[in-house]
């Protein structure tokens, strides 16, 4: 992260005076001992939510399930913090020159926790299941598959054939792999109420233990780990998830002694949590960007047509204030359309710093002007600068969008608000271009892959999710171009052409990246966590965190924290 907000500067200045002391503290002569980790201890995190199906085919809706799925199952690839694909069940894969065919070969000797061997007949089976006509599966992602040719080659060889080149396809084979030995007997209907969505068997480093049951309800789960990992094996002999109603019910529980970790610090916990020392708090940037759309084909706000308009609204917008008050920290100011820190983000553009003055200075240069009587409204040519903000029906978005309208009307714009429900402004307004400025969360959750065409390509204008209307044909040709080119180091330029034309011509104001928070007991170490492309990507490098320790030499092991009972 490049922007660390300012309680996690003073937690690690802290740990920096506290590990200076310590080293202090050493007699004369004498290092500070050096400590291996060991296997052994149980982890355990409460969170929000509860325990439905622990199967990735299942868990779309259910961000308790998927955090679960992520230590179980396992897909063809897995993707790292820059959105970079990596070998997961895959060991390795290649395309064809005009990148519509692709070649994975899996990991030799792969098996099932069962025992079982993993083959590609495993994964043609889940496949089968996405592409089934059952309505669990997602329309779009139904759609896709169905346009694909899969070929088993051979028991660890497999081929998918495209109807034409996709670049973004390797966002579509990080799905979790289901046994076909186990439910290729089943329609994805039938799957639903199968007793293994209760007892699931998958290839991840921990495997199903038991259920916890408290009051004949389930209350979390307990996994261990499997001796059958392909990948290199974690620490920590045992997980336990614990389910919640809340937060606050989640804090009181670690204050208890019942769990180590908090699945998700909300603002609501976020002071006390900070105010813990006993706690380590980590946060990544969320897979969302929260901006603000502009009808440029909007005849009643017709100014917005004007990119200078666009410049100086944004010039004038203090979101660093909206972050602090609204958020409480918990955002990163965007500085594009696409996510820092991925293979695809513009590191050398501009920053846009809020200065109110010289955004006034530019709609003055644009030729507006304060009439000498009436409302204090800029005019030119007789046309108000007056629009309306619709935003969705929430607390939160409420407060951004009335911070919205305090700034643009110190610089002499009229703003009206309405507040209508997230189906609504999606349905009746956007899809129909029935507005003029929109505060929206776009949210690009499990695909890393940065692909901006559904948005901002002129393709996308009728029908399509290009809700501003913008109609940029070098920008269009860029993504177009990057969509349909395999060499990452094309597409990195292309997708840097695009965000250069993108922040000169502003058809939406980025605003700034939600980020997670999430806190671990200090005596779990070597917890990390990047940028997030879903919320069980705090799990990324589950295999180094460590409660029992030794020092080098000894033979005796230290615990790193008191035993729990799951």
């Amino acid at each position: 992260m490049k922007k660390l907000r300012w309680q996690l500067i003073i937690i690690l200045v802290t740990g920096l005076i506290v590990g200076v002391l310590l080293m202090i503290q050493q007699p004369d002569g004498q290092a500070a001992p050096s400590i291996e980790p060991t296997k052994g201890g149980t982890y355990t995190e409460g969170i929000v939510g509860s325990i439905k199906r622990l199967n990735p085919l299942l868990d779309s809706y259910n961000a308790t399930d998927r955090d679960i799925d992520r230590l179980i199952f396992n897909g063809l690839i897995r993707f790292d913090a820059r959105g970079l694909p990596q070998a997961d069940l895959a060991e390795s894969w290649g395309m064809s020159k005009d990148g519509t065919v692709y070649n994975f070969s899996l990991k030799p000797k792969l098996v099932w926790q069962d025992g079982q061997p993993v083959t590609t007949d495993d994964v043609v089976f889940t496949i089968d299941l996405l592409r089934s006509s059952s309505a669990l599966v997602p329309a779009d992602l139904n759609a896709f598959w169905k346009d694909v040719v899969v070929k088993r080659l051979d028991a660890s060889t497999i081929q998918f054939r495209l109807p034409e080149a996709f670049a973004p396809f390797m966002d579509y084979l990080s799905f979790g792999v289901l046994p076909k030995h186990l439910l290729g007997s089943m329609t994805l209907d039938q799957i639903v109420d199968a007793p293994f969505n209760l007892k699931p068997v998958g290839t991840g480093p921990y495997k199903f233990d038991h259920l916890v049951v408290e009051n004949n309800q389930i209350a979390g789960v307990a996994l261990t780990l499997s001796d059958t990992y392909y990948g290199k094996k974690p620490f920590i002999q045992q997980i336990v998830f614990r389910t919640y109603p809340d937060s606050q019910t989640i804090y009181q529980a670690y204050q208890h002694e019942e769990i180590q970790g908090i699945g998700q610090v909300t603002p609501d916990i976020l002071p006390q949590v900070l105010a813990n020392p006993n706690l380590a708090l980590y946060t990544g940037r969320q897979p969302d960007l929260t901006l603000v759309l502009f009808n440029l084909n909007n005849p009643d706000a017709a100014f917005l047509q004007d990119a200078q308009v666009r410049q100086a609204l944004y010039l004038g917008l203090n979101r660093q204030r909206i972050v602090d008050k609204v958020l409480h920290g918990q955002a990163i100011l965007a500085n594009g359309p696409l996510f820092p820190d991925t293979w695809a983000y513009a590191d050398g553009l501009e920053p846009v710093v809020y200065d109110s003055a010289a955004a006034l200075q530019m709609l003055k240069d644009d030729g507006y002007a304060f009439p000498a009587e009436g409302d204090h409204v800029l005019v030119k040519d007789d046309q108000k600068l007056s629009l309306q903000l619709i935003y969705p029906e929430s607390d939160q978005y409420q407060a951004e969008a009335e911070s919205i309208q305090n700034d643009w009307q110190a610089l002499g714009l009229k703003v009206d608000l309405e507040a209508v429900s997230y189906d609504q402004l999606i349905s009746d307004r956007l899809d129909s271009h029935q507005y003029q400025v929109a505060l929206v969360d776009l949210n690009l959750a499990r695909t890393p892959d940065p692909d901006p065409y559904p948005f901002w390509d002129q393709a996308q204008i009728t029908g399509g999710q290009n809700y501003t209307q913008w109609d940029n044909r070098a920008a269009s040709e860029y993504i177009e171009q990057a969509r349909i080119t395999a060499d990452i180091a094309e597409r990195t330029l292309y997708y840097r052409n695009f965000q250069v034309i993108f922040m000169r011509d502003l058809p939406a104001l980025p605003l700034f990246y939600p980020v997670y928070t999430y806190a671990v007991d200090r005596q779990v170490q070597s917890v990390q966590m990047g940028p997030l492309f879903e919320t069980s990507d705090r799990f990324a490098n589950i295999q180094d965190w460590f409660l029992v320790s030794v020092q080098k030499g000894q033979a005796s092991a230290t615990p790193g924290t008191k035993p729990t009972n799951p």
